[in-house]
């Protein structure tokens, strides 16, 4: 695949991506009502923090935390896992592969087209709630601010790569759409999905200030809640770079191979 073919086909994709989303509205609005655990969260944990901040955290703290979550996670959030294990589990694989498009260029597309979709439901809600009740705990500062789209794309890329990887492996595997409910379990814990990372238990805390799950969602969220020092934001940004990128090479790999496997057993 050229990249010149590849670009001159992406309005294509795009809006084939659209008719996708439109024509399975249900499906959509489900994924959607799945990604609101951090409005269940954040009625819990500004319950704990009314009477007085939890750990440095006060009940605006939250609210600003657990609004830029629900806005982070849908900006981000995915389910090509699912779509590309369906795809090798029923067949329709192979006519991905005929396409001078490769495959992971072309869900990326379908995915990224949906993005408007989901920002024109949540995040209205979400921001005019945060703006009205956690203000005070955004933050200010210039360089974070304008880092935050950039962080946001490298997020939605992890998310893109990672759960790519995951759907690739019905290559190998019959069951991979059960290593997805690992992964969301995972995800949850170590991304900051359910808690902020600071409040997480020490061993805990330290495995996900380095797994690929802080960067998918939490990184963001960071950004525009957390007063960064030049140390602290220069760490995160080189952990989000540098997991893109081993996000993206295991994603390939992992694709390429199961083809070979796939090509070699007559797929």
């Amino acid at each position: 695949m050229k990249l010149p073919r590849a670009v001159r086909a992406l309005p294509t994709m795009l809006r084939i991506g659209v008719a996708e989303t439109v024509a399975y509205r249900g499906e959509f609005l489900v994924w959607m009502l799945t990604t609101s655990m951090p409005l269940v969260m954040l009625g819990l944990w500004t319950k704990v923090a009314e009477e007085q901040p939890f750990r440095g955290y006060t009940a605006e703290s939250f609210v600003a935390y657990y609004l830029s979550n629900l806005i982070v996670r849908n900006l981000t959030g995915s389910w090509v896992a699912w779509q590309v294990s369906e795809d090798i589990r029923l067949g329709s694989m192979s006519m991905r592969l005929l396409r001078p498009i490769h495959p992971m260029v072309a869900y990326a597309a379908s995915h990224l087209a949906a993005v408007p979709f989901r920002t024109a439901i949540a995040l209205p809600i979400a921001a005019i709630l945060l703006v009205s009740s956690g203000a005070s705990a955004l933050t200010t500062e210039p360089l974070q601010l304008a880092l935050l789209v950039p962080s946001l794309v490298m997020g939605w890329m992890i998310t893109f790569c990672v759960l790519f990887a995951i759907g690739s492996l019905a290559f190998f595997i019959m069951r991979a759409m059960a290593l997805l409910n690992v992964y969301f379990g995972l995800f949850s814990l170590f991304s900051g999905y359910l808690l902020p990372i600071p409040l997480l238990p020490g061993p805990i805390r330290a495995a996900a200030e380095v797994l690929p799950f802080r960067f998918m969602l939490s990184a963001p969220v960071e950004l525009m809640t957390r007063h960064l020092d030049g140390d602290q934001l220069a760490a995160l940004l080189a952990g989000q770079i540098a997991w893109t990128l081993a996000s993206l090479w295991i994603a390939l790999a992992v694709f390429r191979r199961g083809v070979r496997r796939f090509e070699a057993v007559g797929g």
